[in-house]
């Protein structure tokens, strides 16, 4: 039976594994609809689409049939795919310097409450537009994991990341073994000087005793 302080560690590493799997998601997804939105701008550019030149879409894209409209789309999924890094990095917890220097809210004095909303953030701007199934479920999936890092932002706050943390369950494994073994060192020890004492020897004056046995 595990202590409920290894329940615990699991868990939060569990989560930790699913957020990351749902921001790689984001990204391939990410690159996925920006590779369809150039390819349907193409189109359109050629005349092949004319029935949307009306329309508020390009047609089969999620660029808005407007002045710049197919920049600031690339560039929303650019900066999508640029968040999903950092946040991926965050949970790896790799460069943590970096993060505690310039980025401090991912860094590990935080908890992951703002990352949860980072992760809302992206998934309700992937979901605010029609896109096909895989950034479909990418995005639900990414904004459901963003609300449970929130809720467990607000239940252990600033300690998370020190509670999930690999080597510092580590560090406490190897307290607890270090104590049991004094516990049994000690136990042990005072059995001995018990069975002694009753011999008619001590430990801590084996001289005297030796002297005595000669007289």
């Amino acid at each position: 039976m595990l202590p409920a302080k290894a329940y615990v560690f699991i868990s939060l590493n569990a989560v930790r594994v699913i957020s990351t799997i749902a921001l790689l998601l984001v990204f391939s997804s990410s690159i996925l609809v920006m590779v369809d939105d150039i390819e349907a701008v193409n189109v359109f550019a050629n005349g092949g689409s004319n029935s949307t030149i009306n329309s508020a879409y390009i047609q089969n894209s999620t660029v808005p049939n407007q002045p710049g409209g197919v920049f600031w789309a690339v560039l929303n999924r650019l900066l999508i795919m640029a968040q999903t890094v950092v946040l991926i990095l965050s949970e790896l917890g790799w460069p943590i310097a970096f993060f505690d220097t310039y980025f401090p809210v991912l860094g590990s004095n935080f908890g992951v409450g703002a990352l949860g909303v980072m992760q809302c953030l992206i998934g309700a701007s992937v979901l605010s537009h029609f896109v096909q199934v895989f950034p479909l479920v990418s995005g639900f999936f990414l904004f459901s994991i963003g609300c449970l890092n929130i809720l467990i932002g607000l239940i252990f706050r600033e300690h998370v990341k020190s509670t999930r943390s690999v080597l510092s369950f580590r560090d406490r494994a190897e307290d607890v073994l270090s104590s049991l073994d004094n516990t049994k060192e000690t136990s042990f020890s005072k059995y001995r000087m018990d069975r002694d004492a009753e011999m008619g020897l001590s430990l801590k004056e084996p001289d005297t005793a030796h002297a005595r046995t000669f007289t």
